[in-house]
């Protein structure tokens, strides 16, 4: 624990003590006079003027922007020096701010220690209290210093009581404040029968050996360097220097030893009338003395050895580095006891999930029971079922047998019923062929009359020229009456003969108009041969659809022919007389281009005719 550590403790005690209301601010005077305090305690020089400053009742200063701790380290604590200042001065100044509130000795006077002793009661508290604020001492450093002090008053700690009084207060197992241990040191249960002198002497030898670092202290015998005599003085070994003084009052210091690593401490055989010798030995000089008995001498050699091995190693502060091993063996025994709760919570979940599984086992077992009992049943169920079911598959095989024999018969059956089939599809076959040929037929039906359709439109375009001519020719003739009107009476004939060609062209359209409608009926006639035709194709088609159903035994097999109308031929030959005799009669009186016309309407009507006569043939091929 450093320097700054150590100061802080008590000056912690001091600003709490100025905390009246417990919430952590102190007036700006308080402090003024506390740093103006430790000032002068630390021996650390300062200007008042800046004090004044610093402390002003505005928002200006370092203790209004910051606040009292980067103050104090600024201007306090970074500019301490070791050795500069006497500590047991601030500690007893921090103890008296603090004392005034919250030390509460007996009234009647029956306090175990004095004041001054439960200042160095609180200095050895600050010295082993933990490091963490609000401060506070665990259990084990109480037990510690309450030994030390038993120790130098030779007797026992009585530590039953100490258990039960920690036992008492739940919140003191985990610390212990330093006003908490002052009421128990006063109490007297711990010190029963102990006077009070004798206690105050055992806390004055535990404080400097603690606090002050004396190792150890007594009187020796020292032989003088000139004069070479022997003289008693008291001696004060610290871990840097071994002092000797004229008195143990410790008032005029006489001379010092400094120690350091390269010093060694001898035992001396007796001599000179002195006995228990030993002797310092340093780099410059060697100190011989004298104990007053065996004890003393070992006692004194071990703690100079212990001096010397605290420089060699560096440390300034035996008990320092004493707290600190009991600390890492507390820390040492926090972890080893957390981990034997963390090992004893384990196996508490260990066994907890061993007796978990246990039971699962154990349910295991009543559920395989339960499975066996079910297996049994369904093994039986089984049994019963395969037995059910073989039964089941000898009726069946059975039945499958005498379907065997049915489904013989019925083959035979079915190959007869076969033959026929065969037999049958051989006529379809047959009849498909007819069919075939009467739809080569119905083609060629068609095609015939896109042929007479194609000749009647032929006729219709000539029909449209004669038409075109006739409006010509009455166009010419009346323009041939306007130019000739005057000439009426001599062109009279001449337009007679003019009217009687008129006529007759009229005669003309009109037997043309009549040899279409002739044609018409012609293509009237060919359309009805050509449904006639289609309604034969439908009757085979029934025919067929008839054939294709099987005969079933019994049945009485019904076929029909189709009958295709014909032309007569007496019809014929009267349509060919008539024709011929009116040619004749129209080449007599028709003029070359009318002669024309009938050549042309003739053709047509030798068309008609082949076209009729084939449809004819076609009609009657299906007959015969």
């Amino acid at each position: 624990m450093d320097l700054r550590a150590e100061l802080l403790k008590s000056i912690w005690y001091a600003f709490t003590a100025l905390d009246v209301e417990k919430s952590g601010k102190v007036s700006k005077s308080q402090l003024k006079v506390l740093s103006h305090n430790l000032y002068t305690v630390l021996r650390i020089p300062h200007d008042p003027v800046a004090l004044e400053e610093h402390f002003r009742d505005d928002d200006d200063g370092p203790v209004s922007s910051q606040g009292y701790m980067p103050y104090l380290n600024k201007y306090i604590l970074d500019k301490v020096e070791e050795g500069a200042f006497v500590k047991e001065d601030f500690d007893e100044l921090c103890w008296t701010l603090t004392a005034k509130k919250n030390y509460k000795p007996d009234r009647n006077g029956n306090s175990v220690v004095s004041h001054k002793d439960a200042f160095k009661l609180w200095c050895l508290f600050n010295f082993l209290s933990e490091d963490k604020y609000p401060l506070v001492m665990v259990p084990d450093e109480v037990e510690y210093l309450l030994k030390k002090v038993c120790m130098a008053m030779n007797v026992e700690l009585n530590c039953c009581e100490l258990e039960d009084h920690l036992s008492q207060d739940p919140q003191q197992q985990g610390g212990m404040t330093v006003w908490q241990f002052l009421e128990l040191v006063n109490s007297g249960k711990l010190l029963r029968g102990i006077e009070r002198e004798a206690v105050s002497m055992a806390i004055e030898e535990v404080y400097q050996e603690v606090i002050e670092d004396v190792l150890k202290q007594g009187y020796l015998w020292k032989k003088g360097q000139l004069r070479r005599n022997w003289s008693e003085r008291w001696f004060a070994l610290k871990p840097s220097a071994l002092s000797y003084y004229m008195s143990e009052e410790r008032k005029e210091k006489k001379g010092s030893i400094a120690l350091d690593k390269h010093c060694c401490v001898e035992v001396l055989p007796d001599r000179d009338g002195k006995r228990c010798m030993f002797c310092v030995k340093t780099s410059s000089r060697t100190y011989e003395m004298s104990a007053s008995d065996t004890r003393q001498r070992q006692e004194w050699t071990l703690a100079i050895q212990t001096a010397i091995r605290l420089q060699a190693e560096g440390k300034k502060s035996l008990h320092k580095d004493l707290k600190q091993k009991r600390r890492e063996v507390r820390e040492q025994r926090d972890r080893r006891k957390a981990a034997k709760e963390e090992e004893m919570q384990r196996l508490k979940q260990l066994q907890e999930e061993k007796e978990r599984k246990l039971q699962e086992l154990e349910l295991l077992k009543e559920a395989q029971r339960q499975a066996e009992l079910l297996l049994q049943e369904e093994e039986q169920r089984r049994r019963l079922q395969h037995e059910e079911m073989q039964r089941t598959l000898e009726i069946q095989l059975k039945e499958a047998e005498q379907a065997r024999a049915s489904m013989q018969a019925e083959m035979v059956l079915k190959e007869a019923e076969a033959e026929r089939q065969r037999k049958r599809i051989m006529e379809l076959e047959e009849m498909q062929e007819r069919l075939e040929e009467a739809l080569q037929q119905e083609v060629k039906a068609r095609h015939d009359e896109e042929s007479v359709r194609y000749a009647q439109a032929r006729l219709l375009a000539e029909e449209e020229e004669k038409l075109k001519e006739l409006m010509k020719l009455k166009e010419e003739q009346e323009e041939y009456i306007i130019r000739t009107q005057r000439e009426k009476q001599v062109l009279k004939q001449e337009m007679e003969n003019k009217s009687k060609y008129l006529e007759e062209a009229q005669k003309q359209l009109e037997e043309v108009r009549e040899n279409r409608q002739r044609v018409d009926q012609d293509v009237m006639a060919a359309q009805r041969k050509l449904r006639q035709a289609s309604t034969n194709v439908k009757h085979w088609n029934v025919q067929m659809n008839r054939l294709m159903h099987p005969i079933a035994p019994g049945e009485k097999r019904t076929t029909a022919s189709g009958v295709f109308p014909s032309i007569p031929p007496v019809l014929l030959a009267r349509r060919e007389s008539s024709l011929k005799l009116r040619q004749r009669s129209e080449e007599k009186h028709c003029d070359p281009e009318s002669q024309e016309s009938k050549k042309n309407m003739d053709n047509g009507e030798t068309k008609r005719l082949s076209l009729s006569s084939d449809m004819d043939t076609t009609a009657a091929e299906p007959s015969n």
